[in-house]
């Protein structure tokens, strides 16, 4: 997916602001997505989800990072996330849909703690990022 310059400047002053709360960001994250959709939780039977678990807030920081890589290969995503693409296709098996409901949390959790850089066109470019990360990670399921 093509990300143009506004774009990119878009992902890149978010992933900033949130790249220094990656724990406590990806735990919100994932304790959202598991409260809103209870089925998610099935892939993480052997973890304590409650919120502020370590557990979540490891998984979060897991997910968080990943993120992180991608926004820093907007032009190469495929091969920065090829190895999870792999891990959650043939290994966990992960529903692809989650990947989606994952993201639209992620924005939510974004927008609640950076309001002010969560413009309009912050939103559109963050959200086309996450489409374009939640699409590679799909990519191995073909």
């Amino acid at each position: 997916m093509h990300f143009n310059a506004k774009e990119r400047e878009c992902i890149a002053t978010l992933w900033g602001k949130a790249s220094g709360h990656v724990e406590a960001l990806g735990a919100e994250a994932l304790n959202r997505l598991f409260k809103s959709c209870p089925s998610t939780k099935t892939y993480f039977s052997k973890m304590n989800l409650e919120a502020g678990s370590a557990d979540l807030k490891q998984q979060g920081t897991k997910i968080l990072n990943a993120i992180g890589l991608a926004s820093h290969h907007l032009d190469d995503m495929d091969n920065a996330l090829s190895d999870l693409s792999d891990l959650h296709a043939f290994h966990l098996r992960v529903d692809p849909g989650n990947f989606d409901l994952l993201c639209h949390n992620i924005l939510v959790v974004l927008a609640i703690h950076f309001p002010g850089e969560f413009t309009p066109a912050a939103h559109a470019a963050f959200d086309k990022f996450l489409a374009s990360v939640s699409v590679t990670l799909c990519s191995k399921y073909r």
